[in-house]
């Protein structure tokens, strides 16, 4: 026999503002839309596979959202009770219906490497044998691993880091150069 999908009831200042994250897709994060949608159509009993196939999502997701959502129920009941402000509520609402903390994927190349990186772009290419004036990313890529600076590393990704696509990097780099000068 199958197992019961969390059954999801919502107030009606949950559903105003789901509905208006999703009414405002423009200005909403698609994640937020989505969840939001989730939302709204198990409070109005769909099941988790039919809301899958509406929404075009697995219903692992649609369970994951509604169950987040179930066990936040007393803490939006007693948002609700305590009278919070629109602002504090969505705030609220939001965090419900946020990524947890520490999701994705953690940096792979540390502010050495890249700074390594950055030193070697600097460098002629003709220095390392290639007869061109400057450096292609694959050649750039290839170079570094070659040197051991990189065990791996893809000419895009070696291109991005070199065009500054690594903010926080950057920093880290900044900052050391700084400190050693």
């Amino acid at each position: 026999m199958g197992q019961h999908a969390t059954q999801i009831t919502l107030t009606n200042r949950q559903r105003q503002q789901l509905e208006k994250w999703v009414g405002s897709k423009a200005d909403s994060p698609y994640r937020l839309v989505e969840r939001s949608r989730i939302i709204l159509l198990a409070a109005d009993g769909v099941k988790n596979q039919h809301i899958g196939d509406q929404l075009g999502v697995d219903r692992q997701r649609v369970r994951r959202w509604r169950a987040r959502w179930a066990s936040a129920s007393a803490r939006l009941l007693e948002a609700e009770s305590k009278k919070a402000s629109s602002r504090d509520y969505a705030a609220l609402l939001l965090s419900i219906l946020s990524d947890a903390s520490g999701r994705g994927r953690k940096p792979v190349f540390t502010a050495e490497q890249i700074a390594q990186l950055i030193a070697l772009a600097c460098e002629p290419p003709e220095d390392s044998g290639f007869p061109v004036t400057h450096w292609t990313p694959k050649e750039l890529a290839t170079t570094a691993m070659e040197r051991g600076i990189f065990e791996s590393i893809s000419p895009r990704h070696a291109d991005r880091l070199i065009k500054g696509g690594n903010p926080t990097a950057q920093k880290q780099v900044l900052a050391n150069i700084k400190g050693q000068a």
